[in-house]
C-alpha cells in the first residue's frame, strides 16, 4: 500500500497536482482510520488529504482508478456463466467483432432487476472478452475499447430495455413517474458503463503496469492546457476559470503592492525615534515608495487560430484592469483597429468577439496576416496611445505569409513604450520556421515569450502589473 501511495502522489505531482510530503504522510495516517477493503473509502480519504481544489478532482480520480484499482477478477464459473448468458465465438472479422449482443443485452437487464452484482461482473466481463478487441502492450487509455463494447451494447437499446422492466412493476401512473423511471434506468446504463471502465483499466493494468497506463490516460490540468489546442470543451472550461482566476490574481498583485510601498531604510527618522528608547534602534522607520501602476497597451492577433489566444489575453487583462492606471486594446489581421471599445467591466465576451469581427475595421486587403501593414497602419493611425509609462504586448504567432515585416515600426515604438513584450503561443521550437520571423521582432522586444496556456499567461501579467524596475532598453535597429 505504501509503494501504491508513493507511485500515487509522483503520478499527481506529475499531473500538475501539488501534493507535498507532509500531505502523503497525511494520507497514509488516513488510510489506517478507514477499512481498505472499502474502495470508496480509500478514495474519500486521500480526495481529503491530497486534493486542495475542485478543478484537481478529476485528475486525482483518474489516478486513484489505475493505482488503486480493483484487482483482476478470476474467470467467471462455469456455473455462472452458463447462468449469465453462453459465450459465443467472434466471427471471422476480427478480434471485437463478436455477433449481435441481443442476449447480453436481457442477461444484464435481468442481472439488474435481480441485484445480483456477481452476474453482472460476470457479463461485463463477457462483453469486454468479446467486443473490445483490446490487444497486449498496445499503448492506448481505454476509450477505445469502452466506445467499442458500448457500442455493441446500445446504450439506447439498454436503456429501453431497463425501462421495459420497470413497466412490468409500475404500479403509478402519469407523467412524473414516467420521468423517475426513465431517471433511473439511465442510472443503471450508467452503472454498466462505469463497471465495463472497471474491468478494462484492470486489465490495461494487469497488462502494462500501473505507470504506463497512467502515463497515457494523463492529461494536463485546465490551467495547463494549451491554448491553440484546446478542445471545444477545454476551451468552456477555460472561459469559466477567467473570473476566479482574475479575482484571485487582483487581489495577490494589491497585496503585494502595498507590501512593496516600503522602501529603503530611512535612517534620520530611525535614530529619531531611537531616541526614546535608549538609543535602541526597535523602531525602523521607513522611506515610502511611490508605486505608479502601469498603462497597457495590447495589440493582438486575431487571425484564425490566434483569435482563440487573443480572447483570453484580453479577457484576463480587463478582468484585472483596475490594477493598470489605463487599458488599451487593438486588434489586427492585415489592417488593425481600436477595440477597446468593444471591452470593458461585466461584458460578455463571446459578444464582444463577434461584434469586434463585424465592426471593427480589422481587414484591408486579402485577409491573411500582414505584421507589416498592421503596425505601419498602427503608427499612423494611433502613435499617442503610446507614451513613456505604457507596457505594449503584441501577441501573435509572427508567421507574416513572406510580407514585410514591419520590425522598423516596433523598433520606434519600443523607443517611445517604457517597455515591449511579445506573447507567442506557439512552441519556441517551431519559431522561425516556414513563414515565422519571430527572430526579427526579438532584438527590438524587452522580452519573447512562450505563452501557451492560462498558468503561463497568469504569470506573466502578474508580472508586468507588478515588476517596476528600469528596464533596459532594446537593441535599436541600424
Amino acid at each position: 500500500m505504501l509503494s501504491s501511495l508513493a507511485d500515487f502522489s509522483a503520478e499527481l505531482r506529475a499531473t500538475g497536482v501539488p501534493v507535498s510530503m507532509v500531505e502523503v504522510l497525511d494520507a497514509a495516517a488516513a488510510l489506517d482510520e478507514v477499512d481498505l477493503g472499502d474502495r470508496h473509502a480509500v478514495r474519500t480519504a486521500l480526495a481529503a488529504t491530497m486534493v486542495k481544489t475542485a478543478r484537481h478532482r478529476r485528475a486525482f480520480d483518474t489516478a486513484f482508478d489505475v493505482f488503486f484499482g480493483l484487482a483482476v477478477a478470476p474467470p467467471a464459473s462455469p456455473e455462472t456463466t452458463a447462468l449469465a448468458v453462453p459465450p459465443v465465438p467472434a466471427p471471422a472479422g476480427g478480434a471485437g467483432s463478436g455477433g449481435d449482443a441481443a442476449d447480453l443485452v436481457e442477461a444484464m437487464v435481468a442481472a439488474m432487476r435481480s441485484g445480483s452484482r456477481d452476474m453482472l461482473l460476470a457479463l461485463v466481463r463477457i462483453a469486454v472478452d468479446r467486443y473490445a478487441g483490446s490487444l497486449p502492450g498496445r499503448p492506448v487509455g481505454g476509450r477505445y475499447y469502452l466506445y467499442r463494447v458500448m457500442n455493441r451494447l446500445d446504450p439506447n437499446r439498454l436503456r429501453q430495455r431497463l425501462r421495459a422492466s420497470d413497466d412490468g412493476e409500475q404500479v403509478e401512473d402519469g407523467a412524473f413517474a414516467a420521468r423517475l423511471a426513465d431517471a433511473a434506468a439511465a442510472e443503471r446504463v450508467e452503472e454498466i458503463r462505469a463497471a465495463i471502465h472497471d474491468e478494462i483499466m484492470r486489465r490495461m493494468v494487469a497488462d502494462r503496469g500501473g505507470e504506463a497506463v497512467a502515463r497515457t490516460l494523463r492529461t494536463p490540468l485546465v490551467e495547463d492546457v494549451d491554448l491553440m489546442h484546446a478542445t471545444a470543451e477545454e476551451l468552456a472550461e477555460i472561459g469559466a476559470r477567467i473570473a476566479p482566476l482574475a479575482r484571485r490574481l487582483a487581489s495577490r498583485l494589491s497585496a503585494r503592492r502595498n507590501q512593496g510601498r516600503r522602501g529603503r531604510l530611512d535612517t534620520r527618522r530611525t535614530i529619531r525615534r531611537s531616541l526614546a528608547h535608549g538609543g535602541a534602534l526597535l523602531d525602523p522607520r521607513w522611506k515610502r515608495r511611490r508605486i505608479t501602476k502601469p498603462e497597457l497597451v495590447i495589440v493582438c492577433d486575431v487571425s484564425g487560430s490566434m483569435a482563440t489566444f487573443a480572447r483570453f489575453t484580453m479577457q484576463l487583462t480587463y478582468a484585472i484592469a483596475h490594477q493598470f492606471s489605463n487599458v488599451r486594446s487593438f486588434a489586427f489581421v492585415d489592417g488593425i483597429d481600436e477595440v477597446t471599445r468593444f471591452f470593458g467591466p461585466g461584458i460578455d465576451f463571446d459578444e464582444a468577439m463577434v461584434r469586434m469581427a463585424t465592426d471593427a475595421q480589422l481587414i484591408r486587403h486579402d485577409g491573411h496576416s500582414d505584421y507589416g501593414a498592421a503596425l505601419g497602419a498602427f503608427a499612423e493611425r494611433f502613435a499617442e496611445a503610446v507614451t513613456p509609462r505604457s507596457t505594449v504586448i503584441v501577441t501573435g504567432d509572427a508567421r507574416n505569409n513572406y510580407r514585410q515585416s514591419g520590425v522598423e515600426v516596433l523598433a520606434a515604438i519600443a523607443a517611445r513604450a517604457r517597455e515591449v513584450h511579445w506573447l507567442n503561443p506557439e512552441s519556441s521550437r517551431y519559431w522561425d520556421t516556414g513563414d515565422s520571423i519571430m527572430s526579427k521582432f526579438s532584438p527590438v522586444c524587452n522580452g519573447v515569450h512562450e505563452v501557451r496556456t492560462l498558468r503561463q499567461l497568469e504569470r506573466f501579467v502578474a508580472t508586468i502589473a507588478l515588476d517596476r524596475t528600469p528596464r533596459l532598453r532594446p537593441t535599436p535597429l541600424t
